[in-house]
């Protein structure tokens, strides 16, 4: 008995090995979110009516929805090119029976070198700003700063884009400390990493634990001229509160790549400060951020095809049904 050759939607944008990989598993509807006119996220229920028109049984996904109408159809993976699959409804996709795989890592190297660049913008005057004289001053005054080797460097969150940014803080020279509950080597209180650090960086999932985390009691704790870095999420910061910390001075500079609703208004105080930089969630956005995603997917999607456990499972007790 044959099998009969499964259908892929794919609604992420996807390219590489990973994607020569796909086509050798299915027959594949390429419609990437990053390719249309304008910016189109599919809803649960909008998926699952084009999964429908498609007939497709293997999603491929970024940012679209895949909520519980998705499994009235006989669907037999669901891929989320994510690390945290957030936008995937995992629990009516196990009572499903639906295994759903997502892509660790795949964006660790891009974010961190990116929280290197905001850390050299925000402590050199990295910018363009139009002036060479100002104040009676040349840039020379205006602009010198302490140099980053010999400094210390505090991580909060040491998952993958953390340990992608240790290596590199430690190739600058710097001292790096990390608070993670949930990792080992992470060796750091959070007291003891806000006291200490020159310059602190979170690379932490949004939780209870760490939504609002780091707000006017943390600040006040951080030695005074930090530097504070965020490319993970705005929700992990009190954003008034490191508007008063940049004002007093507590915070020397600041640079952050998210925020929240994805929007900044152009008046906002964040905009006013000059050693402040800001960056619109473009962290990830690498053509190898692409490929590293496709590529997990696709070997794990062909793990599961051959009957073996893919690696990068979020729920391994639909394999046991």
């Amino acid at each position: 008995m044959t099998m009969t050759r499964p259908k892929a939607l794919v609604t992420a944008a996807v390219s590489g090995p990973g994607l020569d990989l796909l086509h050798q598993l299915a027959d594949l509807v390429l419609d990437s979110w990053l390719d249309q006119p304008t910016l189109r996220i599919y809803n649960g229920a909008q998926l699952a009516e084009r999964v429908a028109a498609e007939g497709a049984s293997i999603v491929v996904v970024e940012s679209d929805t895949c909520g519980p109408e998705l499994y009235d159809q006989p669907i037999v993976a669901v891929c989320s090119c994510r690390g945290d699959p957030t936008n995937v409804d995992v629990t009516a996709a196990t009572a499903a029976g639906v295994p759903v795989l997502r892509a660790p890592g795949r964006n660790a190297d891009a974010v961190a070198e990116l929280a290197i660049a905001l850390l050299f913008a925000a402590t050199r005057g990295v910018v363009r700003e139009g002036e060479i004289y100002r104040d009676g001053k040349i840039p020379y005054q205006r602009y010198r700063a302490w140099e980053l080797a010999g400094k210390t460097v505090g991580l909060v969150g040491l998952g993958a884009v953390g340990r992608a940014l240790r290596w590199r803080l430690r190739g600058l020279g710097m001292d790096v400390l990390a608070y993670d509950p949930y990792a080992a080597d992470a060796t750091s209180s959070f007291d003891d990493l806000l006291a200490r650090a020159d310059v602190i960086s979170v690379h932490a999932p949004v939780t209870e634990e760490t939504t609002g985390m780091i707000g006017a009691d943390a600040f006040a704790k951080m030695r005074d001229g930090v530097v504070f870095l965020n490319t993970a999420r705005a929700k992990i910061h009190d954003t008034d509160a490191l508007v008063a910390a940049l004002a007093s001075g507590k915070v020397a500079a600041a640079g952050l790549d998210h925020f929240e609703g994805e929007f900044l208004a152009p008046d906002h105080p964040l905009t006013s400060f000059p050693q402040v930089v800001l960056t619109p969630h473009i962290g990830g956005a690498t053509y190898d951020t692409e490929s590293n995603h496709t590529r997990t997917i696709a070997e794990d999607l062909c793990r599961l095809l051959a009957g073996a456990r893919p690696l990068h499972i979020v729920n391994p007790e639909v394999l046991l049904g």
